[in-house]
């Protein structure tokens, strides 16, 4: 019988890949340098099979050695994000929006605009709390929402201007904001402060507090929000609660995006990147968003550096989070 046959592997199974692969996955946090000796245990291999992987990832450039230890180098990070790099936005996002619905029990969701409408991309809901059904691919006019709102915040003036000059701010319910100056000075607010909160625009009984996605140049590409019903929380309520969670939530779905972006080492010179759909071409980009987050590299920052600690993935714009205003109660 052979190897294979007793794992359980059919004939087209390379088992030295396998146990390359082992050899890589026994360098973590706890463990960011290891001895052939170590290696060998962790892995179950002969010193002599765990030598040859080691020196063959070495020699490829996805390691390297003092003489006693091995490390993993930045190259290894091309294994992964070749990963990242093939999943859109919305399988970037849903895991977070899974995470982020069960731990504040309401619905969440991420939109990107489409001319003066959001369109949803990524949903996750939980009890229903509108008259309408909300599904991927439903369309909102973007003045009445809180991601709208987001992503015409993070739009250039003149992109602005035009649009408070065409759009229709129809009144869809008593509390819809239908004056271009009104909308126009809660955009500057939100630009300001980074996040947007709706109070029953869209429709009757429904409140939504939003945050910006940027892609790894920074620009705004998406938002991302939680809603719920009025009755449940006031608005400085929905602040408290939910804010920090979403503002979490979109760092998440950042790094992810970013973490593709990152510069491949070992001489190839280039970056790998997802390409999220962008809300208007490069030659309109305008002012975005302010973050009322940290630098999204930090996360990645600290995620490299306990494994790889000399990794030159960093962020010279690194900032402490603004204070974020409460609003008064509703």
């Amino acid at each position: 019988m052979t190897d294979n046959q007793e794992t359980g592997h059919d004939g087209d199974f390379v088992q030295s890949l396998e146990r390359g692969l082992s050899v890589i996955r026994a360098f973590d946090a706890e463990h960011p340098k290891l001895t052939l000796s170590e290696v060998a245990a962790s892995t179950g291999l002969s010193r002599a099979a765990a030598r040859r992987f080691l020196r063959t990832l070495v020699q490829l450039g996805y390691m390297r050695s003092d003489g006693s230890r091995f490390t993993l180098r930045p190259k290894i990070l091309e294994l992964g994000y070749a990963y990242l790099s093939s999943l859109t936005l919305p399988e970037v996002a849903m895991p977070h929006l899974e995470q982020l619905v069960e731990q504040v029990h309401e619905s969440s969701s991420v939109c990107e605009l489409d001319g003066e409408d959001v369109v949803y991309i990524a949903r996750v809901p939980t009890k229903r709390i509108m008259t309408v059904t909300i599904s991927v691919g439903t369309r909102f006019p973007a003045y009445a929402t809180s991601m709208g709102r987001i992503l015409l915040a993070a739009q250039s003036d003149d992109w602005l201007d035009d649009y408070l000059n065409s759009a229709s701010l129809r009144g869809l319910t008593g509390h819809t904001i239908t004056s271009a100056t009104a909308l126009r000075r809660e955009l500057h607010k939100i630009r300001t402060q980074g996040w947007a909160l709706v109070d029953q625009e869209l429709e009757e009984g429904l409140r939504s507090i939003a945050a910006p996605i940027r892609d790894a140049d920074g620009q705004v590409i998406a938002a991302v929000n939680i809603s719920t019903h009025a009755g449940r929380r006031t608005l400085s309520a929905i602040v408290e609660e939910f804010l920090q969670p979403l503002l979490t939530t979109a760092r998440r779905i950042e790094v992810d995006l970013a973490s593709s972006r990152v510069p491949v080492a070992g001489g190839s010179g280039g970056f790998l990147r997802v390409r999220p759909r962008r809300l208007r071409p490069e030659s309109q980009a305008g002012p975005v968003v302010s973050a009322a987050l940290a630098c999204h590299t930090c996360v990645l920052c600290a995620r490299l550096s306990s494994i790889i600690p000399w990794s030159p993935i960093s962020s010279p714009h690194c900032v402490t989070p603004p204070a974020i205003p409460r609003p008064s109660a509703a």
